[in-house]
Formats: structure tokens, sequence, C-alpha cells
């Protein structure tokens, strides 16, 4: 150890009296505790807590280091599958994470980083992180955390009192935490690699005797049984050579100056406490810049009395993956640890799933929550309870694979709405409901299936843009309401769009979808037909699902998924008609394009725009959001509508990525879009004439195709279209900005309004 600060533990046993003590060499510090508490009615519960201190830079004349604060703790209620998630940052969060965007630092999606930024420059962090509503102490000479409440002090030797409050969720506790062993070393006798690659000491209290209270809704519940778990680890440079005799020692404000290494560490982890009093903790590390190469890999056990031993050869393997509906990242939810030198095969499993703690200013999120283990372990059966941490393999990173991880979970929610094999209790849904067996009297579910689940799930297996599935989520989340109580709603949007598209398609004649053969050129015009139209009714069903809502917003939210409907409908009417004879005449002679901008705007309001807007409103219903909440979010989402079909006219015309839709597809049937509009009002009369007999003549030859759209870019129709779609949506955020939450939510919503100006597909 001597090649280490002098501040860290030397050989032989851990003075805690020192070593519970912040450390003066340490860049990165942090005391963590976990518990599993029972209260008097026989009700479990578990949480942990985590206080960090880093030091976020120094003093320009004392060179006395300055250090930022931060803290994450949460509740898990198995009984109700609930998860309670508290994280709180720095007064100076804002300004450390503008100088790391500007580091490069962080998601290096442009969009995202532009958002965050935005937020970051307001002076605010991206809820559910908050600021410290208080003031945040750090006792250098004894154990004393108060991090703007929530505490953490030493009270006498091996006793500890914890004291947490979420007032959101209206949940804390008040907790005193006996210790009943002596500290173990975790890693190489103690050193393990920090998140950044940087040495960090570990030292932890396997088994803690915890009492005290516990708050549940604001109610006080004295505990009967309490066990609890202790970490701490502080940070600093890398090894340096042990000085010569008589050589300077390096000061810890010079060391601590060092660049850190590049490293990316992330890391599985696990504690779990057995029922016959041993333990056993696992930490798995990985570098994320060097293609998951090991990092240090190391499995303690606590016998009983106290002794630990240590190996690093193990297996700590995920066997499932459960996908968070609001980051869309993936974790694992059960896991098997095999230890070869101890015969062990132990299964670990979170009591439940969602227990994803969602944190934007370090890492994105990270799944933490209480597991139950069982195996074998040295010949014995063993049983207990501990705690799984999994951090930094999120390999979510960009809106792209963001919206490819909803459209997975939007067809998983397709699949488990229309199966397609269903079962009795499934096709009566389609058909009737519980209280109807009669109308299901002699019908054929296979054939009910292949013709009218089949074509749905024909295309929506296909995959697509899965933005309207989001929308209502996170429109939802954004105005402060929980929009995994609606996670099934996820299949509506998708069968509202498809359902539309199945009859579009039969309408246009159109022959590819979504990489493969339209639904009616599979199944006929008949069954297409009858399909797209079922798949409205298929939707309505969704509405049912999810937490209850008051009958007052249940109308609305009907009333909204009707006009959707309707509005489809009109638009679509207005498309197969398209202009007028008379007015692309007058278009043609005067350049005015007035009158022609407003109908082709009409037929994309109502077709995209209003059924977009229309699900933003229902999530904001079903969020609980204010009237004005949530009719600036349907105007923000009818302009996304607005400006996502005005970017499609302009890719049709300069081609879609992998080719996805014929170049010019468009002129080919006639159809009269937004750069044609654009067009005319700059075109002299001549070529307004040639353009409009051109496009009306409905060209096959590509050449004149391409002449068609080498004048409506040469003459700034294009580019004109593309200004008028960023004006659309940066008007309609200004509008919304102000009435909304700075949080993920809303940093994703301001993300996606750029991602679709931007798009190329």
């Amino acid at each position: 150890m001597s090649v280490y600060p002098a501040d860290w533990p030397g050989e032989g046993p851990i003075d805690l009296s020192i070593h519970d003590l912040p450390h003066q060499s340490s860049t990165t510090e942090w005391w963590y505790i976990n518990s599993h508490l029972e209260i008097a009615d026989g009700r479990k519960y578990s949480l942990f807590a985590s206080f960090f201190r880093i030091i976020a830079g120094y003093d320009k004349e004392t060179k006395e280091p300055q250090y930022a604060h931060s803290m994450t703790w949460a509740l898990s209620d198995p009984q109700t599958g609930k998860y309670y998630p508290l994280s709180l940052v720095d007064p100076e969060a804002p300004r450390m994470g503008l100088e790391r965007l500007k580091r490069g630092e962080g998601t290096q999606d442009k969009r995202l980083r532009r958002s965050l930024q935005e937020i970051l420059e307001r002076g605010n962090v991206p809820y559910p992180d908050q600021i410290f509503p208080g003031n945040v102490f750090v006792n250098p000479t004894c154990l004393e955390l108060d991090y703007s409440g929530q505490r953490y002090t030493k009270l006498s030797e091996g006793k500890y009192r914890l004291e947490l409050h979420h007032t959101h969720f209206n949940v804390g506790c008040n907790l005193v935490l006996e210790l009943q062993k002596e500290p173990v070393r975790h890693g190489n006798n103690g050193v393990v690699k920090g998140t950044a690659g940087e040495d960090m000491f570990y030292y932890f209290i396997p088994r803690v005797k915890v009492s005290g209270e516990l708050s549940i809704g604001g109610v006080n519940h004295t505990l009967s049984h309490g066990s609890g778990w202790y970490d701490h680890e502080f940070g600093a440079p890398p090894p340096q050579p042990v000085p010569s005799a008589g050589a300077t020692p390096v000061k810890p404000e010079e060391a601590n100056t060092k660049k850190p290494s590049k490293e990316d560490i992330s890391w599985n982890w696990i504690s779990v406490q057995f029922e016959d009093g041993s333990e056993l903790t696992a930490y798995d590390l990985f570098d994320r810049t060097q293609d998951d190469k090991g990092a240090g890999a190391y499995c303690v056990f606590i016998d009983p009395e106290g002794k630990s031993t240590t190996v690093n050869e193990f297996n700590f393997e995920p066997q499932n993956s459960w996908r968070s509906t609001r980051t869309f990242n993936e974790y694992p939810t059960q896991w098997t640890l095999s230890i070869p030198a101890w015969e062990c095969e132990l299964k670990a499993e979170g009591v439940f799933q969602d227990q994803e703690f969602i944190t934007l200013i370090s890492k994105p999120a990270f799944w933490e929550g209480r597991i139950q283990a069982e195996g074998t372990l040295k010949g014995k059966e063993v049983k207990g309870i501990g705690f799984i941490e999994r951090s930094g393999f999120q390999l979510i990173d960009n809106l792209d694979d963001f919206f490819k991880a909803v459209g997975k979970e939007t067809r998983k929610s397709v699949r488990t709405l229309i199966p397609m094999e269903p079962t009795y209790e499934e096709a009566r849904e389609l058909v009737a409901d519980e209280t109807r067996d009669n109308l299901m009297v002699g019908v054929d579910i296979q054939q009910l299936s292949e013709h009218a689940i089949h074509p749905v799930r024909e295309i929506t297996d296909r995959g697509g843009k899965s933005w309207r599935s989001y929308a209502t989520l996170a429109c939802c989340d954004v105005v402060g309401g929980d929009s995994r109580d609606y996670v099934q709603w996820l299949a509506m949007p998708e069968l509202l769009h498809v359902g539309s598209l199945i009859v579009d398609d039969v309408q246009d004649k159109s022959t590819w979808r979504r990489g493969g053969e339209a639904c009616h050129m599979i199944y006929g015009e008949a069954i297409a037909i009858n399909a797209g139209t079922a798949c409205y009714f298929m939707g309505q069903k969704i509405l049912q699902k999810g937490k209850p809502i008051s009958d007052a917003r249940k109308v609305r939210v009907y009333d909204n998924y009707f006009s959707a409907l309707r509005a489809g409908h009109a638009g679509q009417a207005l498309d197969i008609a398209g202009p007028p004879e008379h007015v692309m005449n007058a278009v043609v002679k005067t350049g005015d394009i007035k009158d022609l901008e407003e109908r082709v705007l009409a037929v994309h309001r109502l077709k995209s725009a209003t059924p977009a807007a229309t699900l933003a409103r229902m999530g904001g219903l079903i969020g609980d959001g204010t009237e004005e909440q949530i009719e600036a979010l349907g105007q923000y989402f009818e302009s996304l509508g607005l400006a996502f079909q005005i970017i499609d006219d302009v890719l049709n015309l300069r081609g879609f990525k992998s080719d996805l839709k014929s170049r010019g597809e468009d002129l080919a049937h006639g159809k009269i879009t937004m750069p044609t509009v654009k067009a005319m009002a700059t075109l002299p009369q001549d070529k307004r004439l040639w353009l409009w007999e051109t496009i009306r003549s409905m060209p096959t030859d590509q050449t004149l195709i391409s002449k068609c759209i080498e004048e409506i870019e040469a003459c700034g129709g294009l580019q004109a279209c593309v200004e008028m779609a960023n004006v659309l949506v940066e008007e309609a955020w200004t509008s919304l900005q102000p009435l909304i939450k700075d949080s993920l939510q809303s940093l994703l919503l301001r993300a996606f309004g750029w991602y679709v100006l931007e798009r190329h597909y």
C-alpha cells in the first residue's frame, strides 16, 4: 500500500475511527448503505443510499480542494412492485455538466447534447435529477454527512444513523445501524478500479443490525427486523512510484491534477446476506473502451464468524432481459453466479423488474434493486436476500437506437394484444367481451386469425417509425404522470397508423410497404380493407387498460381518439381528390400559392398532424396535466406532424436513406406536395406550366422525373420546405417549454423535434 496516498489504510485491520472519515487525497468518495426491512404487519421493504463527494476544482489562492456533492437513494416495495428513487445533485451541476459537454463527454448524439445544453444553460438539471434544496455539510473530523436533510452520521463506535426523506413519494426512514462484523477489504487487498479507471480503496461491513422507523405514505412504522450492509470507497490517481529516500512527497492537490485514465468502467455488483449468517459479494468490472475487457473480478465470502476469503475466478451471468419503458434500456433481472473453487451455483432474481434508477448527470441510468438468491455454496443449500447493481452497460446512446428500442417494445405490445394464434379469451377480446360469449358461437378462431390478425401483423411486425407510440407515454410523463401505468398503450398508436397504411395502399395502388409487399398484394384488397379498418377498433380496446382514470377524463380520451379517426379519414379524402384543376390553373397563371399551400397543409394536418396531436393530448390527460399543458403538447405534436410530412415530401425528391422509397415517387403518382407548391411561387410562368403538365401526366421516365426534381431544387423549393418545417417546430417548442419541467422526457421531446427536421429516412 506504500505506493498509494498516505491517508489510505495500511496493512492489517481497518480503523473505522479514521477511515469512516472523508479522505483528503480522494478525488471521488462515497458512502453506501443498503438494508432489508420488515415492519410490524409483516410487509418487507429494501432501500439503498449513496452519498457522493468529488473534487470539482481548487481554490486559486489557497489551493484547497473545492467539492461537489450528490446523493441517490431508492426504496423498493416488493408487495406493490413500486420503486421510489431520488437523485439530488450539487448546485454546481449545471456548470459541471456544460463543462463535460465541452470536453465531448456523455452521449455523442448531437440532438441530445443540444437539448441537454439548453437545460443546463437555464441553470437547471433534467428531472428526475434535482438540485439540493438546501446546504450540504461534510464534517472533516468525524463522520457527519448532511446532504440538505439527507443524513448519515456516526453516533458512537459501531453505531450509525441514516435519515432519508422523499417528499414527492412521501416515504423516508430514520434508522440506526449497528455493525455486526468487522470491515472487509474488497478487490485486490482493498484496491479496485473506479468509473474512469482510477484506483479506489473499497472496504465494506457485510452485516449490520438495523432498527428504527420507516415512513410509508407519511405514516411511520417501527421496524420488527432489519439487516443492512455498509460500503465505503475513496479514490485517487493511478499509483505513483515509491519515492526514494529524502524525496519530497507529492502533495494531494498536485497528485489529483494528473489526467485521469481514459478507461470507462462498467460493472455488475451483488451483495447477499444468507439466512445462515454468512455473506457473499461479487464485483465484476469491464472497460467499455476496450470491448468490455475485464478490469477486475473479485468475489468475497464471509462466514458467520466474520472470516473472509476472496477468489477471482467466477462467472456472473445474466439470464434474461427486461426493457424499461422510460429510458428503453435493457437490463437483466435474473442472474447465475458460478464459483468453481467454492462449488457455488447461485441463482439471483430481482423481486420485481422495474428497479431502474434514472439519473442523467452521471450515467444515464442504472439498475439497482432487491434480489432473492438461492442455490448451493460449499456443499450446502443457501438462501438469502441482497442487492444487485448493474451500471454503465446501456447501449442506447442516440435517438436512432432509442426509437429502434421503442419499436421493439411497441411490437411486443402488439403481439400481446393480437397474438398470431389467439386463445378463445384473446379472440373474444377482439370480437366482444366476457359478457358476450354468445357472439363467439360459431366463430372459427383460426379463420378469424388468418383473415383479421395475420394481415395486420404482416405490417406491424416489419417495424416502422414508432415515434407515434412514444408520444402518448412521453406526454404522460412530461406533465408529471407515470406512463408505466399505461405501457399497454404503446400498441394503440401503431394500430391506428398501420390501419391507415393498409387502407391507403389499396386506395393509392401502392405495392410496397415497410420493406415488403403491401398487405393487399398478399391477402387481396377485400381482406386488407377489412383488416385495416379493424385496426381502429383493436386500438380502442387498449384504452380500457391501465390505471383507472376518472369518467370525465375517460370521455375526453375517447373523444380525442375518435377525433383522430375523423380527421384522418377527412384528410385521406382530400388527398385522394388532390387539388382541383382550377386551383392549379390559377397557380400556374399567377404564381400565387396561398390557396394551394393551405390545401396541401390541410391534408398533412388532418392525416398526420392531428392524429399525432391527439395522441399527445391523450398522454397529457392520463398524466393529469393542466389544460394549458395538454393544449401546448397537442400544438407541439401537431407541428411535429406537419414538419414530419413536409420533410417526408422533401426526402421523396432528394432520396431516402437506403432507398427506402423510390426517389420522386410522389411525382410519378401525379401528387402535388409542398416542394412543388413552394417551387410554383418562384418559377417563371413557362416553367410552372411545364412542371404542372409533367406532374399531372404521372411520368414514369426517371430522366423526366429527375429533371422535375432539379427544377424544384434549383429554385429553392426544397430549402423553403426545410425552413418552413424548422419554423413550425421552433415556434411550437417556444410555447410549450415554459409550461413543463426540465426532465428526461422534455429533453427527449426537444431532441425529437430536431430528429424530425434532420432525418434522412
